[in-house]
């Protein structure tokens, strides 16, 4: 499932001979004989730099008779992973939780906000900037650092020229929301949630180069002072109900500008740019087609997902206003619960992709079965969790019983349905590691808009069962999903894998098929919304 925030993921490693980071694989006798069998000159031309030269863990064969030490390291990675992203989702979180005290609508509207958000501008960021995931790790995992560089380049020109026609969403945000017959006052309230756009994306850009180069202890902080500052401005207006509200969508847009302008100070300040940094360059204009064909199916991947359970929400509101507040809640539940498997999903794209950079099969092998194991573990524990507190947890959000006892009865279907998406989801940063979206993409939109989709519209409606119908569709989705994912990456040629790194093609893509490509699928949600609004009368 998206959060979301499905797509954000950070690493970190020391610019100081500090003791070793939380990522690290090795010894630095490990990184010393790493480095020498690594001599060979590298993509694009760029000659190995020397091992002094560059103070991080990287991805290789391990002590010579030994196997890789892979179990050890990325559980650690995926927790550091899973904390700073929790952190960047409570951001959320907390104005929901603040407006769902101040009544239902201001519940359904930020929801709805937030929605509006997801789908027309952040999922479609989030996608473009995930053709990082592969392009960065296996240049890094590959030694070819400037080149990472120059893929951060490349990226903020696509990523902010993409911006254009996601702002002209949102500046008719109440529009759309009064076209899809969501009440007038809610549709009023959701308009504000609409400036945030630019910053998110140069953070998601941010954050991956970091990820690339196993950075993230700092992200964590940045991401929890970030989180309390929102919550410190929730707290201040939260006896007045326009100050609150409107302050909410403020804070949570001051946030996101904040947390984009320290990172890149941080990164500045630690010199971490220096080794992968050469400054803006031509070369920044050039090989868009290699990202490009990276990056649109990872938006396919990312959005066709998202956006399924974004216009569920839309769905819900059709209803009633207690459907979608509980859809509201769940949807949120589903999100901070997602965290785990993503912080799973960003250790294995990072040291996969570092590890086929660096032409070692054995090791990408290794790192993506570890990783699937301990994120099958971890969801199996969190979707036992929420079974258990079905009946208490949507307490966090509101007082208002009727959604609460609706929360409770999706619950118990809510559990498993974690446990597939979690490995569903863990197999997709394998694939994204690997630089197999166009794969994922297609998985997803088999199983969203064949299986999952129309099964769950159909109980949700026409056996009129609501929510309870729309997760129960979805459900089935993630169950075939896992299992196709599962058997790909059992049939994996690693070895092949890693020979395809060094040999990925470079195509001329014109940026005029890049910004209309998220209109069909954003047509055909709004077309099936506004159908489903004439059956609904």
């Amino acid at each position: 499932m998206a959060p979301k925030c499905r797509g954000g993921a950070e690493g970190g490693i020391r610019n100081s001979p500090s003791p070793t980071p939380a990522w690290a694989l090795f010894t630095p006798n490990d990184l010393q004989s790493s480095w020498s069998s690594q001599s060979a000159p590298r993509p694009g031309g760029a000659p190995p730099p020397t091992p002094g030269g560059l103070r991080t863990a990287t991805v290789g064969g391990g002590r010579p008779g030994r196997p890789p030490r892979a179990p050890r390291s990325v559980p650690r990675a995926a927790g550091l992973g899973f904390l700073a992203q929790l952190m960047i989702f409570l951001i959320s979180v907390v104005s929901s939780i603040f407006c769902g005290h101040l009544g239902k609508v201001e519940l359904d509207a930020v929801t709805l906000a937030v929605s509006v958000v997801n789908v027309t501008g952040i999922s479609v960021g989030t996608g473009l900037a995930s053709a990082c995931d592969t392009l960065m790790s296996q240049s890094f995992g590959g030694k070819n650092l400037k080149r990472v560089g120059i893929i951060l380049q490349r990226g903020i020109l696509i990523l902010m020229l993409c911006c254009f026609p996601c702002w002209a969403v949102f500046i008719n945000t109440e529009r759309i929301l009064l076209l899809l017959k969501q009440d007038p006052e809610v549709s009023r309230s959701a308009g504000f949630l609409c400036f945030l756009l630019q910053a998110t994306f140069l953070f998601q850009l941010q954050t991956r180069y970091l990820q690339s180069q196993v950075q993230i202890l700092f992200l964590q902080s940045l991401s929890g002072a970030a989180c309390f500052f929102v919550l410190g401005r929730n707290t201040l207006t939260g006896n007045d109900h326009v100050l609150s509200f409107r302050g909410s969508a403020w804070a949570n847009t001051t946030s996101q500008f904040l947390l984009s302008a320290l990172l890149f100070l941080y990164v500045w300040w630690k010199k971490i740019h220096v080794n992968t940094w050469g400054g803006w360059t031509w070369d920044c204009f050039q090989e868009w087609g290699s990202y490009i064909q990276l990056a649109i199916p990872s938006m396919f991947m990312v959005c066709i997902e998202w956006w399924t359970f974004e216009v569920g929400t839309f769905l819900a509101g059709l209803i009633s206003v207690t459907e979608l507040g509980a859809q509201a809640i769940i949807y949120e539940l589903a999100s901070a619960a997602y965290m785990v498997p993503l912080g799973f999903g960003v250790a294995a794209s990072v040291r996969v992709g570092n590890a086929l950079g660096a032409g070692n099969a054995e090791q990408a092998r290794h790192s993506s079965i570890t990783v699937l194991l301990c994120a099958g573990v971890c969801a199996l524990i969190v979707g036992v969790l929420l079974a258990a507190l079905k009946d208490v947890v949507a307490y966090i959000y509101t007082s208002d019983r009727e959604i609460i006892y609706l929360v409770s009865q999706v619950m118990p279907i809510f559990a498993p349905f974690h446990l597939f998406d979690a490995l569903a989801g863990t197999c997709g940063g394998v694939l994204r590691g690997t630089g197999k979206q166009k794969i994922g993409a297609i998985l997803n939109a088999v199983g969203y808009y064949v299986f999952g989709f129309p099964i769950g519209v159909s109980l949700m409606f026409a056996a009129k069962l609501g929510i309870i119908g729309l997760w129960s569709g979805l459900i089935i989705c993630v169950f075939f999903q896992a299992l196709f994912y599962l058997g790909l990456i059992w049939r994996t040629n690693w070895k092949r894998a890693a020979e395809q790194v060094t040999a990925r093609p470079s195509r001329s893509v014109a940026l005029c098929l890049l910004l209309p490509l998220p209109l069909p699928l954003l047509v055909f949600h709004l077309s099936l919304a506004v159908s489903l609004c004439q059956i609904n009368k």
